[in-house]
């Protein structure tokens, strides 16, 4: 199993789904969308040395305990996942919810999208803070000891992974293209490509 498909199986589809009003088929269909484009997001600023430290302190906020036993919803600090998205995707954000919320047809809307972002974002950076650690369970991770480099190289196994071994802004785009059809994809991949091309 690569990082990218135990990241995947660590996210509640059945309790997001409950939360969301929806079904699982469709919970999994957005979730599965939406994770590489918040790695994507993540990657772009881990590589700007203005923002990337915010990265690295966010990751740090996250309690690593909340992967342990299977993620409970109600333990997700969704209004910082909310500051997380904005941070992450600032002007574009609307850009990347509408994108998204072309994906598997009319069950998934914008709206969907809007809210299901700042579901994910906690958990994605708590799992990145277990990597940072080496997967283990320490109270914290130590964003000066890791490093930016750490942490994109973490992200750039977790996108390669979702990518076939395809790493870079352009498999990224590959796997955008592959979950969205080619439409929606096209557009995340352009942005997430400007937001890498400002590093």
């Amino acid at each position: 199993m690569t990082s990218f498909d135990d990241l995947l199986s660590r996210v509640p589809i059945a309790q997001i789904a409950e939360q969301l009003g929806v079904d699982e088929a469709t919970a999994k269909t957005a979730v599965d969308a939406a994770v590489p484009v918040l790695l994507g997001g993540f990657q772009a600023q881990a590589g700007n040395p203005e923002v990337g430290l915010n990265l690295e302190n966010e990751v740090a906020n996250q309690p690593l305990g909340l992967l342990d036993d299977g993620v409970d919803m109600s333990q997700v600090d969704v209004s910082n996942g909310s500051q997380i998205v904005d941070q992450t995707f600032g002007a574009e954000k609307n850009t990347v919810i509408n994108a998204l919320g072309n994906v598997g047809g009319s069950n998934i809307s914008q709206d969907l999208m809007g809210k299901l972002l700042p579901m994910l974002a906690p958990i994605v950076l708590a799992y990145l803070g277990k990597k940072m650690l080496g997967g283990g369970d320490g109270a914290a991770a130590q964003p000066s000891a890791a490093g930016a480099g750490g942490l994109g190289d973490i992200l750039g196994g977790l996108l390669g992974g979702a990518t076939s071994g395809q790493g870079g802004a352009g498999g990224l785009g590959d796997i955008l293209g592959k979950a969205m059809g080619q439409n929606a994809g096209g557009v995340l991949g352009s942005v997430l490509g400007g937001l890498l091309g400002k590093n």
